[in-house]
């Protein structure tokens, strides 16, 4: 009786053991898949960056192009550029503490359009994609940052004190766009998206107290080398048809007025969430020359993640425009305040419409691969006084 019982007990024990073997090579199985499903996403984007994914158009830079931006489009509406790039050296990387840009004051120049920038060089060197972010927590969790870090390069921010904050703030412009002010340690201070097409040098920002006249501020822009990739495809991968240019021409009008949006409400914090979970690519301003033909810094950061995936408000705003565009396929921009405008395309799925109030966290479409991409993901473009800036600038320090 005794061994029966011995027999049954290693039987069942044996059973046992082999039941969590099994539940341990199930769950090793679905890590391998999802790993591997994670991969071919990341891949994806890879291979629409080299293929053009955010194609470029074939039209010509306006001549006093929005922002004296010849070199800085929407996403996926790359403007051809006459000017070709050349080298430039690497910029000594921002500090990890806030710090304020350099000024200078001077008295106001002739009343005539600051000089427009010509495109920033760039090197070249390989594009590499950033680990993938974990999920973000749709909470009221914030890392508030009410003045950013400055980084005085080609598509960065330059932080400028502009004087005590007991009285009325300033108005200020940029390239003659208005620009965020905002109240740090009893300061006011003008925080500038600096253009990718920004050159090296001194930049001057016009500040008008009241009635008073305008007074000149400068602040240098430090050089900074992006990536340049030269491609040589099929032509008609870069040329348009006559149709296809037409609707691009029609369609710009309706993309300037949404980034050129201006708000006088504050934004609540300039740290925004990542809109979508995903491996992030480091493409921010990658330059692409397609047939010899050079075409705009790509302007955003692409999230790679499936088709339906949902896409939320980084930050509290209002949904200014939505529409299904040639390159940027469905799109959504939202106004955060004070000229910080945010930018989502390539959507499967829009669900808002101008004029929505959203909160940070707020579902407003999901992922796709609409427009002129190869693969789904997310094209997500930051712009702040109608300059693209890098978005890995204001994502929380522990996820950019």
């Amino acid at each position: 009786m005794s061994e029966g019982f011995s027999v049954t007990k290693t039987r069942a024990t044996q059973g046992a053991q082999f039941a969590v073997a099994r539940s341990r090579s199930a769950r090793r199985a679905q890590f391998a898949v999802e790993t591997a499903r994670s991969g071919l996403l990341a891949a994806s984007v890879a291979l629409s960056l080299l293929v053009g994914a955010c194609a470029p158009a074939d039209t010509k830079p306006e001549p006093s192009g929005t922002n004296g931006q010849t070199g800085d489009e929407p996403a996926s509406t790359d403007t051809a550029s006459a000017d070709t790039p050349s080298t430039q050296t690497q910029s000594a990387p921002a500090a990890n503490t806030p710090s304020i840009g350099a000024v200078t004051r001077s008295a106001p120049p002739p009343t005539s359009s600051p000089e427009r920038a010509s495109p920033a060089a760039n090197t070249i060197e390989k594009t590499t994609l950033l680990s993938s972010a974990p999920p973000v927590a749709r909470a009221t969790r914030h890392v508030h940052r009410f003045v950013p870090v400055a980084s005085n390069v080609p598509g960065g921010i330059a932080v400028l004190e502009l004087g005590n904050s007991n009285t009325p703030a300033p108005e200020v412009k940029y390239r003659g766009y208005r620009t965020m002010v905002m109240e740090r340690d009893g300061k006011w201070h003008a925080i500038v998206g600096i253009p990718l097409a920004a050159e090296p040098g001194k930049e001057t920002l016009e500040v008008r107290n009241g009635v008073e006249p305008a007074e000149i501020l400068s602040f240098e822009v430090r050089p900074k080398s992006y990536a340049t990739q030269r491609l040589q495809v099929p032509p008609k991968q870069v040329d348009l048809s006559k149709e296809d240019a037409e609707r691009v021409a029609n369609e710009r009008p309706r993309i300037d007025k949404a980034l050129e949006n201006w708000r006088a409400e504050t934004p609540t914090s300039l740290t925004l969430e990542a809109p979508v979970a995903g491996p992030r690519s480091s493409s921010f301003g990658l330059r692409r020359i397609f047939n010899n033909q050079p075409r705009n810094p790509h302007s955003g950061m692409d999230i790679a993640a499936p088709s339906g995936t949902p896409i939320y408000a980084p930050a509290p705003g209002v949904v200014t425009e939505i529409g299904n565009f040639f390159f940027n396929g469905n799109t959504v921009f939202i106004d955060h305040g004070q000229g910080l405008v945010t930018m989502y395309c390539h959507m499967s799925a829009i669900g808002v419409k101008p004029g929505d109030i959203v909160k940070t966290g707020d579902e407003i479409g999901k992922v796709g691969a609409t427009g002129r991409v190869t693969g789904a993901h997310l094209h997500w473009g930051v712009s702040l006084n109608r300059a693209f800036i890098d978005p890995a600038l204001l994502l929380p320090p522990d996820k950019g």
